[in-house]
C-alpha cells in the first residue's frame, strides 16, 4: 500500500510536469526574510509558475537550504524546481552603481536619484564619506541603504589606512585627511602622482604657503560640478572658507569624495622638497623647487598652449 506522503509526493510530481516551465524571461525580486509562500505568491503573481508548484517542489524534493534576497532572473522554461534551486543558490542579478573617484556628493546624490530601480528620497550625503567604486543593488532598495553601504565602506577603508599612516603626514584627523586627499583627487588624475602631489601640499602647509588649489575655487560655487568655463578673477579673490587663493591652510572640508589611493597619499606623502607644480596638457604635471623654476615651467606650458592654438 502506497503511504500518503509518498502518494502526495507523487501527485506534486505530476502537477509540476503537467504546468510546464517558465512562459517567458522574467525578472522577479525575493524581499528579505520572504517564505517559500510568499515566493510561490510572487512567482504566480508574474506568471510563471504556481504557487502550489513551487510549494509541493520546495516540500517533496528541494533541499533544506533556505531561498536567499535578492534579484534573479527566471529564464523561459524554468519549472518550479529549477526556480527553486535557482533560488536557494543566490546568483542574483548583479545591477551596479559606479561611484568614479573624486566625485562630489552633488553628483553622486544625482547618480542615486536617477537609478530608477531604487525607492525613497535621500540628502546629499556629507562630502568625503562616499568611497568611489562599484556597488550591487537589488530592485526596490532603498537609496538610502545603497548610502549607508557606501559610507560604512569608507569608514573601514579609512580605518585601514589611518592606522599605516607616516610621521610625515600634515593632517591631524580625518576631517582633514579627507579635505587634503579630496584637493589631491581634484588636482591629478594620474596615480603615479598622487604621493608627490601630496608632498607638495605637505611641504606647503609645513612652510605656510598657500595651496592655492583651483578645484577649492570652484567648489563653493557649483558644489563640485564642472564649472564650463575659465574661472573669474573676482572667483580667485573669493573669500570663502574653501578658496585656497584667499587663504592659509586647508579648506573647512572635503570637495569631492577622494578615493583610497589619495587618503593613502596624504597619510603617506612623498618625502621632496617641491613647491610648485603646473600640469603639462596630458593630466600629469611638472614639478618644481622655486618659484624661478616653477615660472620657467608656466612659460614653457603656455607656449605649448600658444604652438596649439589654446591661447594668444
Amino acid at each position: 500500500m502506497i503511504g500518503k506522503r509518498l502518494l502526495a509526493a507523487l501527485m506534486a510530481l505530476a502537477l509540476a510536469a503537467c504546468s510546464g516551465g517558465a512562459p517567458r524571461d522574467a525578472e522577479v525580486v525575493i524581499p528579505q526574510g520572504a517564505s517559500i509562500a510568499k515566493a510561490g505568491q510572487i512567482l504566480e503573481e508574474k506568471g510563471l509558475v504556481s504557487a502550489s508548484d513551487f510549494r509541493n517542489q520546495a516540500r517533496f524534493f528541494g533541499s533544506d537550504a533556505p531561498i536567499k534576497p535578492g534579484e534573479y532572473k527566471v529564464e523561459k522554461g524554468m519549472d518550479a524546481g529549477d526556480i527553486l534551486k535557482l533560488f536557494q543558490s543566490g546568483k542574483t542579478i548583479q545591477r551596479l552603481v559606479m561611484i568614479p573617484e573624486g566625485m562630489p556628493s552633488i553628483m553622486v546624490w544625482d547618480r542615486l536619484m536617477a537609478e530608477p530601480r531604487l525607492k525613497g528620497k535621500i540628502p546629499v550625503p556629507a562630502e568625503g564619506s562616499v568611497l568611489p567604486d562599484s556597488y550591487a543593488f537589488t530592485t526596490g532598495e532603498t537609496r538610502a541603504a545603497v548610502v549607508k553601504r557606501m559610507q560604512a565602506a569608507m569608514d573601514k577603508a579609512f580605518a585601514e589606512l589611518w592606522a599605516k599612516r607616516s610621521p610625515r603626514t600634515a593632517v591631524k584627523d580625518r576631517g582633514e585627511a579627507m579635505t587634503l586627499a579630496s584637493i589631491v583627487e581634484k588636482e591629478t588624475g594620474v596615480a603615479a602622482e598622487r604621493r608627490t602631489v601630496a608632498g607638495v601640499y605637505t611641504n606647503r602647509l609645513a612652510v605656510g604657503m598657500k595651496l592655492q588649489a583651483d578645484p577649492t575655487i570652484i567648489y563653493p560655487i557649483t558644489r563640485g560640478k564642472p564649472l564650463g568655463r575659465r574661472i573669474l578673477r573676482s572667483e580667485i579673490q573669493a573669500v570663502n572658507g574653501y578658496n585656497t587663493y584667499s587663504m592659509i591652510g586647508l579648506p573647512k572640508g572635503p570637495i569631492a569624495n577622494p578615493g583610497k589611493a589619495s587618503i593613502a597619499a596624504v597619510l603617506d606623502p612623498e618625502a621632496n622638497d617641491y613647491l610648485f607644480f603646473v600640469a603639462k596638457g596630458d593630466g600629469g604635471h611638472i614639478f618644481a623647487r622655486t618659484l624661478s623654476e616653477h615660472n620657467a615651467n608656466v612659460q614653457k606650458w603656455y607656449q605649448i598652449r600658444r604652438d596649439r592654438g589654446e591661447m594668444e
